[in-house]
């Protein structure tokens, strides 16, 4: 099973489909789990506490790191492959549609840009919250100022008050829309179920699940830039946390 898993093209891209399903499955947690800031900062520090560094979401956060380098290490051979079997065919698909054909070429450079973009955002909240806590610590420096490493709110606040962050995390999920819409059609196509009658339906299914991760991350970067309220409910969270 090891040999036909990491020698058969077919069996890479079972690994890469099933690593694939269960990023996106995690992709529509943390989604989730981000857009409570939006309607309680309170709330949304009580989950960040929760899943802190707590055993089990070190545990969760090892093994997700582990998906992620298994997806993009196979992603990565599977296109080396695809270029020295089929020249500039990149990424073989059973059904060609124009409107799928720029991602499917793309999805090495798609998948870079989300890897910079996941680097980023580890800078910009990982680093500052279960790192923190890792080492011993309850505090983190943001905007010259101490805040509580589970005050998530206050540090989305912070973090996408500069425009370049926001910039920035909307080119990285542009960028991740489109690896999520052809990679979800790729994945159900690995399992064998891009037949004429679900061919359709599996390409709407697609786009929906890709365009409510990517609008769902876009909306909280979007509002907490814009909106002011949102700055105030934070801020008053940072001050009831600071030290």
């Amino acid at each position: 099973m090891s040999c036909f898993l990491c020698n058969s093209s077919l069996g890479k891209k079972l690994v890469m489909s099933v690593t694939g399903c269960c990023l996106v499955l995690f992709l529509l947690f943390h989604m989730s789990m981000n857009l409570v800031a939006l309607v309680s900062p309170a709330g949304y520090n009580m989950i960040c506490a929760f899943l802190g560094a707590n055993w089990y979401a070190v545990v969760a956060t090892v093994g997700l790191a582990a998906l992620v380098v298994l997806h993009f290490v196979y992603a990565f051979i599977l296109t080396i492959n695809n270029y020295k079997a089929r020249g500039a065919q990149r990424y073989a698909v059973t059904v060609n549609e124009p409107g799928v054909e720029w991602a499917s070429k793309n999805m090495l450079v798609l998948g870079v840009i989300v890897i910079l973009g996941l680097g980023l955002h580890l800078v910009h909240f990982w680093s500052k919250m279960m790192l923190v806590e890792l080492m011993g610590a309850e505090a983190t420096m943001i905007g010259g100022e101490l805040v509580h490493a589970t005050d998530g709110a206050a540090i989305i606040a912070y973090t996408f008050s500069n425009p370049v962050n926001v910039v920035l995390y909307i080119v990285w999920l542009v960028a991740l829309w489109f690896h999520l819409n052809h990679g979800v059609w790729s994945m159900v196509q690995t399992v064998g179920w891009a037949n004429d009658t679900w061919y359709p339906r599996l390409k709407c299914i697609s786009k929906v699940v890709s365009t409510i991760v990517v609008l769902g991350f876009m909306a909280v970067v979007i509002a907490f830039f814009f909106c002011g309220d949102c700055a105030a409910c934070t801020e008053a969270c940072c001050a009831g946390h600071a030290h």
